[in-house]
């Protein structure tokens, strides 16, 4: 069994905030720290497995109820602490969700809300200026990794074979689709959007780097370096780019403008 020990979000967490305290008053499956990273304070977050989580279907490193609905608070909250700052803090989801939580519970308590409040958090968290980075580490499945990592302006992944990005488990899609897994492997291999191999995957061009790292579960020093690395320059990037919210205001420029020209031709 998976534990948060041994999980590749935390293991990568210890790595990237070594000895950092976690935020306190969260749920358990919602590991938060600060730490220095190339001179800047950098908030990393990820979802871990927890064994006594108080949903039974949440306690793989799945995003559920409670995880969504942590996640939201969490980013809402770095950007309120950052609002008078001129520059933001970057966010950095350290990615590792195997799927979201399905069960009776979940949905008759509304997981497609907490979902969506994660995703709206990360999203106003890019219009609000903070560099959000996506670092795929383990699996990034399903309505997970929409509600954790997928609205980031960079996706950096491991090479790994332990590495997925998909919308279903491949168990799981074998038994919808009526085929066999052998059979989804060879199909995905040729289409790239159904792809578990991540390096097929990045063909789609969705991913701003494709990370070779020597032991995913035990980084050494080196392998840490070039993460470290890879994310100081999507930090970068992402802050080279014209925001969203600059882009929609110069929308909004336009539009305006075109109903007055049409109301002075009008009148």
């Amino acid at each position: 069994m998976m534990t948060r020990s041994n999980s590749r979000g935390a293991i990568w967490l210890e790595k990237l905030a070594p000895n950092a305290p976690r935020i306190n008053s969260l749920c358990p499956s919602v590991q938060v720290a600060d730490a220095d990273l190339n001179g800047e304070t950098v908030r990393f977050i990820s979802v871990v497995p927890d064994a006594n989580n108080h949903y039974p279907r949440a306690t793989q490193g799945e995003v559920g109820l409670l995880e969504g609905w942590t996640l939201a608070k969490v980013v809402n909250e770095t950007i309120d602490a950052d609002a008078n700052s001129n520059v933001k803090r970057p966010i950095v989801a350290v990615i590792d969700v195997p799927s979201q939580a399905y069960g009776r519970r979940e949905e008759a308590f509304g997981i497609h809300q907490a979902l969506a409040g994660a995703v709206g958090a990360y999203a106003k968290a890019r219009l609000a200026g903070h560099p959000v980075i996506g670092l795929i580490v383990g699996k990034a499945m399903s309505g997970a990794f929409l509600a954790h990592g997928y609205q980031a302006n960079r996706l950096i992944a491991i090479n790994d074979k332990g590495v997925l990005v998909h919308a279903m488990g491949k168990e799981s899609a074998a038994r919808i689709t009526l085929r066999t897994v052998d059979a989804l492997e060879k199909m995905a291999a040729t289409i790239p959007p159904m792809a578990y191999d991540i390096s097929n995957y990045a063909t789609l061009g969705l991913l701003s780097d494709l990370l070779t790292i020597n032991n995913p579960d035990a980084p050494s020093d080196a392998d840490l370096a070039l993460v470290e690395i890879t994310v100081q320059k999507a930090i970068s990037d992402a802050r080279k780019d014209p925001t969203l919210k600059n882009r929609l205001g110069a929308e909004n420029r336009r539009s305006s403008a075109l109903v007055r020209e049409r109301m002075r031709v009008a009148w």
